[in-house]
Parts: structure tokens; C-alpha cells; sequence
């Protein structure tokens, strides 16, 4: 009975123990969507700058955008394409450095910022927008977001479903945000496997000073024990995004050249391309188009 016993408890051990397994090389390919809102106006979705002619920048991540990322070891690369822009975003873990590259309308700009640069440059964002909302005696003053008073928490159910070959299971992510404001956003993760380093792709929120304020972020993922598949999330301006995993491959070889910088390209430090579309508070302007 007691060997019987042993080996029950060291099979329950390996048994949950090998539940979620650790991976530091993978190629992982997921599919974002932006949908807008059924009855928003068209002119809305035109550059007012010109006479309703063009195309308005805050518009331009609507629809689907496929993404591919590349993992290995302290080393990660995104590459995006959608309908009217493509990128890549390559992020070295060790040196706390990600460097951004967009091409839009025949155009390429490179940009690289370390993380105590965004931390920078979020709280220059947040002063700026504190200014304007002193200065505009129309709006009525709301209080500045601190954001290191959020909470997040994940409430887990018993929902399951398979994507891209993988058992998953439903859970909700909530923030408590100032006043007790509480948002949550659905995602769907995988037990079975865990990245190193990283703990979701797809989306917006990894993509360093070009979304301004537009993405949110999915805060606390480090507290999964799993890998997220798939997430749902309000976004700014009426929008939702959608993001999901379509393919997971773990036993491609992935080399060093992967993750070099294209020589073609003339990288800039992020605040340089602040400068380029009028220091509005960070390169969310880049994205946002201006103010919502």
C-alpha cells in the first residue's frame, strides 16, 4: 500500500508538473482584427485635412493584420502586414531594447527605444494630456491616471475549447482602474506550453510608442500558467479587437540572422519620430492621426 501510495503522489507530481512545458524557440502565427463600429459615420473614416479626401491615419490598424513571431531563447521578431502597412518589430530581452520598422506608402522609418524610454515617455503623455485637460475649460477635468495603482486579477472558468490544435480554457482578465472602474477582457490559453519571455502575440500593445493610448494592454499575463491562443478587448473610438493564434511550429530551426536589423533601413532613436509628427506626447500620434 505505501509503494502503492508513492507512486501515485510521484505520478500526480510529473502528472501536473508537465502540464505546462517551457519553450524558447517557436514560430507562432496569429491573425488580429479591428472591428469598427456598424454605424460610424463615413466621414469618420476620411483625412478632414483635405477636404474628406484621403486616408485618415486613426484608421489605419481596421481589419485583419497577420502576424508572425519569432522566438529564440532572449531574442524575439514580429513581422505584420496588413492592407496598408507592414513591419517589424524585433526585441532583444537582454539589452531591454525594441526596435520598430513600418512601411507605409512606398515609405520605411526605423525607430529603437529602451524600456525606461517608454516608461519616459508614458508619463510625458500622461503630463501632456494633464495640461490640455487644465487648459480646455469646456471638458469637465478628470484626474490623472496612475497607472501602478491599477490591480489585475484572472478569473478562471470551466469553458473549453480547441484553437489551432490545442486544448484551451476560458478565463477573464479584470483591472480595477481608479474609483473601482473594473474592466475585463476574455481570453482563451493553453495549459499544455509556456514561452520564454513571452506570454501573448498578435495585437497592438507590443508595438512601443505608435499606438499612443488607442491599444490597451493585457496586464498580469505573467500570472498564467499557460500560453494565450486568444483574447477579445474593447478598444478607444467604439472599436473591438479580436486576436488569435492560427499556428504554433516548435521544431523549426530558427537562426541568429533572423533577428538582424535590414541595412537598408536608417534607425533612429523613438524621440526623433516624436519630433517628426509634432511631440504630441509620444509616437502615438504616428498611429492616432491626432487627437480623438
Amino acid at each position: 500500500m505505501r509503494l502503492l501510495l508513492m507512486g501515485l503522489s510521484v505520478f500526480l507530481f510529473f502528472g501536473v508538473n508537465a502540464q505546462s512545458k517551457l519553450y524558447s524557440k517557436a514560430i507562432i502565427s496569429t491573425t488580429t482584427n479591428v472591428i469598427a463600429p456598424e454605424d460610424e459615420e463615413i466621414q469618420n473614416m476620411q483625412n478632414n485635412s483635405e477636404g474628406g479626401r484621403g486616408f485618415n491615419f486613426r484608421n489605419m490598424m481596421d481589419g485583419e493584420t497577420k502576424f508572425v513571431t519569432y522566438l529564440k531563447d532572449n531574442m524575439v521578431k514580429t513581422n505584420m502586414k496588413s492592407e496598408t502597412a507592414k513591419g517589424s518589430i524585433y526585441r532583444d530581452n537582454d539589452k531591454k531594447l525594441t526596435s520598430t520598422i513600418f512601411e507605409m506608402m512606398g515609405n520605411k522609418m526605423g525607430f529603437y527605444v529602451t524600456d525606461d524610454e517608454q516608461v519616459e515617455m508614458q508619463k510625458r503623455r500622461d503630463s501632456m494630456m494633464a495640461e490640455r485637460r487644465k487648459k480646455d475649460t469646456t471638458q469637465k477635468q478628470a484626474p490623472q491616471v496612475d497607472r501602478s495603482k491599477f490591480t489585475t486579477e484572472i478569473a478562471y472558468t470551466n469553458e473549453s475549447k480547441k484553437i489551432a490544435g490545442y486544448d484551451c480554457k476560458k478565463a477573464y482578465l479584470v483591472t480595477t482602474r481608479i474609483l473601482g472602474v473594473k474592466d475585463s477582457s476574455i481570453f482563451w490559453y493553453t495549459p499544455a506550453i509556456k514561452f520564454n519571455n513571452l506570454f501573448s502575440t498578435g495585437g497592438f500593445s507590443n508595438m512601443p510608442g505608435m499606438m499612443g493610448n488607442m491599444a490597451p494592454t493585457l496586464n498580469g499575463l505573467e500570472m498564467l500558467d499557460g500560453f494565450v491562443m486568444r483574447y477579445e478587448m474593447n478598444m478607444r473610438r467604439g472599436r473591438r479587437m479580436e486576436v488569435e493564434v492560427t499556428k504554433i511550429e516548435l521544431d523549426k530551426d530558427i537562426t541568429e540572422k533572423e533577428f538582424e536589423l535590414p541595412k537598408d533601413v536608417e534607425m533612429k532613436p523613438m524621440k526623433e519620430m516624436q519630433n517628426m509628427f509634432g511631440g504630441r506626447g509620444g509616437g502615438g500620434v504616428f498611429m492616432r492621426g491626432g487627437r480623438d
